[in-house]
C-alpha cells in the first residue's frame, strides 16, 4: 500500500488563507509588513529562491525590497547593507540569501541582522529563545514540517523522532521542536553506528542529510511518517534509470527534461511508509510560507500597539 502523501502546496494555501487576515488587520491600523532580501552574486540557485520569496510577498500584498550587492562585496560593505536594513521602519524582515562569497564571514552577517527582523530564525538570540522553549522567530523549515505535522493529524507527543542531519538550519531546531512537542527525539549525522538500525526504530523520520536518495526502505519502518527535507536535482540517465525504475511517469519526465529532482529519501519508500512528503511539493512550499508567516508575526511584534490591536481584532 503507498504512502499518504502530504500534499505541501496544499497546506501552504491554507497558511496564506490565514495569513490574508492578519495583513488585512494590519492594513486597517496602516501598517503593511516588509521583507528584505539580500541577494549576494549572481549564485542561479540563489537567484530563482529570492525570486519565489519575491513572488510570495506580492501574492499576500506584502511590501518587498530587493538588494543586490556584488559577489566582490567585502564582509565590511554587506554590513553596511545590514545595519541600513535595520534602522528602517518599514522593514519588518531581513533575509540574507545564503550562500555567501567566500571572502564574506557569513556568521557575523547573519549575527547583525536584528533579532526582531530576523525572519529566517538565525540569530544567536532566536535560537537560545527556541532552546529555552520560549520560541519567537524559528528558522522557518523546521517551523512549516511542524505546520505538516499540525495540519495533517500526525501524533507528537511520545512518538519516537529520528532527525537524520545536525544542520544549524534545520537538524537542530527541529530536533528542539520536535522535543518542545513532547517527542523523543534522536539526532542522527555520518558519524551515528547502524543508521539505518536507528532510523527504523522511529515512528516518525525526518531526512534533512543533503544526499539524494540516501534513505531507502532499509530505514523505514513499516507505517511511518517520513519528511523529506532534501532537495536534490539529477541530471545522469543511469542514476534515474535506477531511482525511477518503479516510477514510469517520473522516469519519463525525466527524459524529457534531461533532468529531475529528488529528495533525500528514496522513492521506493512510498510503498512501505505510512505518510511521506514528495520532492517537490512537499516541504519546499512551507519553507516559503513560514517566511512569510515570520514577516508577518515580525511586523505584529516589532510595531507595537497598533498592530497587537489590529491584529487581535482579527483573531
Amino acid at each position: 500500500m503507498s504512502a499518504r502523501i502530504l500534499n505541501g502546496n496544499a497546506i501552504r494555501e491554507e497558511i496564506y488563507a490565514e495569513l490574508a487576515d492578519k495583513i488585512s488587520a494590519l492594513a486597517a491600523a496602516g501598517i503593511r509588513p516588509g521583507l528584505a532580501a539580500v541577494l549576494v552574486g549572481e549564485n542561479p540557485a540563489s537567484k530563482v529562491y529570492v525570486k519565489s520569496k519575491i513572488a510570495a510577498c506580492e501574492k499576500l500584498g506584502l511590501a518587498s525590497i530587493h538588494l543586490t550587492p556584488p559577489a566582490t562585496s567585502s564582509t565590511a560593505e554587506l554590513l553596511s547593507v545590514v545595519e541600513e536594513l535595520n534602522l528602517r521602519d518599514d522593514v519588518d524582515g531581513i533575509l540574507v540569501q545564503l550562500p555567501l562569497p567566500t571572502q564574506v564571514d557569513a556568521k557575523k552577517i547573519l549575527e547583525a541582522v536584528d533579532p526582531a527582523k530576523d525572519v529566517d530564525g538565525f540569530h544567536p538570540i532566536n535560537v537560545g529563545r527556541l532552546v529555552a522553549g520560549r520560541p519567537n522567530l524559528v528558522a522557518c523549515t523546521p517551523l512549516g514540517v511542524m505546520e505538516i505535522f499540525k495540519r495533517s493529524g500526525i501524533p507528537l507527543e511520545g512518538a519516537n523522532a529520528v532527525v537524520l542531519g545536525r544542520s544549524d538550519i534545520v537538524g537542530k531546531p527541529m530536533a528542539l521542536l520536535l522535543m518542545h512537542a513532547n517527542a523523543t527525539v534522536t539526532v542522527c549525522h555520518s558519524k551515528t553506528r547502524d543508521l539505518p538500525e536507528v532510523a527504523r526504530r522511529a515512528d516518525i523520520v525526518v531526512a534533512a542529510m543533503g544526499r539524494a536518495a540516501m534513505i531507502t526502505s532499509d530505514y523505514i519502518r513499516p507505517g511511518a511518517t517520513v519528511i523529506d527535507v532534501g532537495i536534490n536535482r539529477i541530471t545522469q540517465a543511469a542514476e534515474a534509470e535506477k531511482l525511477f525504475a518503479h516510477f514510469p511517469e517520473r522516469l519519463a519526465e525525466f527524459r524529457a527534461k534531461g533532468t529531475a529532482l529528488i529528495g533525500d529519501v528514496h522513492p521506493d519508500v512510498v510503498n512501505i511508509a505510512g505518510a511521506l512528503t514528495p520532492v517537490p511539493g512537499g516541504v519546499g512550499p512551507l519553507t516559503i510560507a513560514m517566511l512569510m508567516s515570520n514577516t508577518v508575526k515580525a511586523a505584529q511584534l516589532r510595531r507595537g500597539s497598533r498592530a497587537s490591536v489590529a491584529a487581535a481584532v482579527r483573531q
